[in-house]
């Protein structure tokens, strides 16, 4: 009998391996699904007498080892595909309560505007709040802004980078420049300021700063309305030297017509390493670039998922803003993770503590955006060991088939 039970030990163990390359092969096309490989072990029969030689007796069921590498990155373009390039896994937590690790970045959202898997399962990151992003604090739920208008913010400080003709004549057309620059109120509604340069001598001009009358209450509706007026001066290098860095202008704005706030600006005559934005050289006046810090009020446009696991928000006037990040888990032993379907694993009682951070640090892959990481189930090994296992497994039933024949002469003889 003990031959029947090695022999049977083959079918079970075939009959396993056959289960193995099966579930591989139906994964074929699965989104971050990782193949496995089968592990025989032999088993060795038991003797009362330790001098006697061992024999076999049988293999045992076979172990299914899941290998974690890289697959092919696929591009979907689309919003919230990530795919991770390397190390690392998505967390995710599901209703009840409990993390999981995927590397399925196929991620949408729900109807309460969070991240989540296509099985439903929470993708965990950090949220930003009051426009702050925290990613050394807790991972949680990631919640994404819909139709949400973006808080303005009142502009603090402008500048203008420009040249002004240092060959102007006093009193002619060339010896008078004008630009506009927008500031933004605390109501995020923009108003265009007019900077107006007129020559006064050799290496001398006179600024002065309007608004148009009708954004002031004090102002004329179609007549600029002055804000501020000063001097500059420059040396024979066409270098401004007064205002000095230290002191730049004051613009204050009181009384909008909107009902916004009294807005006090600094009109920044350098840049921060110390060199002047203005200078008088012997070329046509002109202004090569404006700057300003306010936010005017926009409407979100569309929330999209980013190269490195940020989730940015960009709206109606141009501008972004990050809204949330994606957390990933480095764990340095992930073949002892434990699947519990929907291409998601949890830990194991030998798995190593997962270590959380941003995507590209410590030692965790890159999230590329616009793609999902393909199933890494090789369809030419599979069929290949679907030939050996059914091999084997005839074979062993062929074992069977000859036992029984021998055991019926056997009986024969007895007869």
């Amino acid at each position: 009998m003990g031959n029947f039970s090695i022999a049977l030990s083959g079918l079970n163990a075939q009959n396993a391996a056959l289960s193995v390359v099966s579930n591989d092969l139906a994964n074929l096309n699965t989104t971050g699904f990782k193949g496995s490989t089968v592990d025989f072990q032999d088993l060795v029969a038991e003797s009362i007498n330790p001098t006697d030689p061992q024999n076999g007796g049988g293999v045992s069921v076979p172990q299914a080892i899941r290998h974690f590498t890289q697959g092919t990155l696929q591009v979907t373009n689309g919003a919230f595909d990530g795919a991770i390039q390397g190390n690392g896994f998505f967390i995710v937590q599901n209703n009840q309560g409990e993390t999981l690790y995927t590397r399925a970045g196929n991620f949408t959202l729900d109807k309460g505007g969070n991240l989540v898997t296509v099985g439903g399962d929470f993708v965990q990151g950090w949220t930003a709040t009051g426009g702050i992003l925290n990613p050394s604090g807790a991972v949680g739920k990631i919640v994404i802004p819909s139709n949400t208008l973006q808080k303005p913010s009142s502009s603090t400080q402008f500048s203008a980078d420009l040249n002004l003709n240092a060959a102007g004549q006093v009193g002619g057309s060339t010896g008078s420049f004008s630009t506009p620059i927008q500031v933004v109120d605390s109501l995020g509604t923009q108003h265009t300021l007019t900077l107006t340069f007129t020559k006064t001598g050799a290496n001398a001009w006179s600024y002065a700063v309007t608004i148009p009358g009708a954004d002031v209450s004090a102002g004329t509706a179609g007549t600029p309305f002055s804000i501020t007026t000063g001097n500059l001066t420059f040396n024979s290098s066409g270098q401004l030297t007064s205002p000095t860095s230290a002191n730049p202008v004051a613009v204050k704005i009181t009384g909008l017509s909107d009902g916004a706030a009294d807005m006090n600006l600094n009109w920044n005559l350098y840049h921060t390493d110390g060199t002047p934005a203005i200078t008088q050289y012997a070329q046509t006046s002109a202004v090569s670039a404006t700057s300003q810090d306010g936010v005017p009020v926009a409407q979100l446009a569309q929330v999209t998922l980013s190269t490195g696991g940020q989730i940015v928000a960009q709206y109606s006037d141009g501008s972004s803003q990050i809204v949330a990040q994606i957390a990933l888990a480095s764990i340095s032993n992930p073949d002892s993770l434990v699947a519990v379907g929907k291409t998601e694993f949890i830990p194991s009682a030998t798995t190593g503590t997962p270590v959380v951070g941003v995507a590209n640090t410590g030692g965790r892959g890159q999230i590329q955006s616009g793609e999902v990481e393909g199933s890494t189930v090789d369809i030419a090994k599979e069929l290949t060991n679907l030939i050996i296992y059914q091999s084997s497994y005839q074979a062993n039933s062929r074992v069977i088939t000859t036992l029984d024949q021998i055991n019926q002469v056997l009986l024969t003889l007895k007869q």
